[in-house]
């Protein structure tokens, strides 16, 4: 196995921390953690995110292994997408820090007030 260390200038894992600390990916990865989702619902779910942003964030999920795309054989045609399982072994991570997102940012907001 390879060590990484994203302290170096060319690590890799650097590209991979970009790619999972994206807001819109962390909010769809906790939005397919519960359960696949077809796409207009995913977009419902998720609030404020344009038709070109949940595109752009399920491919780029989708070619670095953490989202899988089903089409559907309904009418009209529709597509299912789902966490692949090293999507899913982001669930407890990236729930965590949504949560302490939803839990602190008050603080956050009250500190950036009181800030000169």
């Amino acid at each position: 196995m390879v060590a990484y260390d994203v302290f170096l200038t060319d690590c890799p894992a650097r590209t991979t921390l970009d790619l999972i600390s994206d807001t819109w990916s962390v909010v769809v990865i906790v939005a397919l953690g519960r359960g696949p989702a077809r796409y207009s619902d995913l977009r419902d779910k998720v609030g404020g995110i344009s038709n070109k942003m949940l595109t752009q964030t399920l491919r780029r999920l989708g070619e670095n292994g953490l989202v899988e795309r089903r089409a559907l054989r309904t009418a009209p045609p529709g597509t299912e997408y789902s966490l692949t399982d090293l999507g899913r072994s982001l669930l407890i991570p990236v729930t965590a820090l949504t949560r302490w997102a939803e839990d602190n940012t008050g603080a956050l907001l009250d500190a950036r007030e009181a800030a000169p």
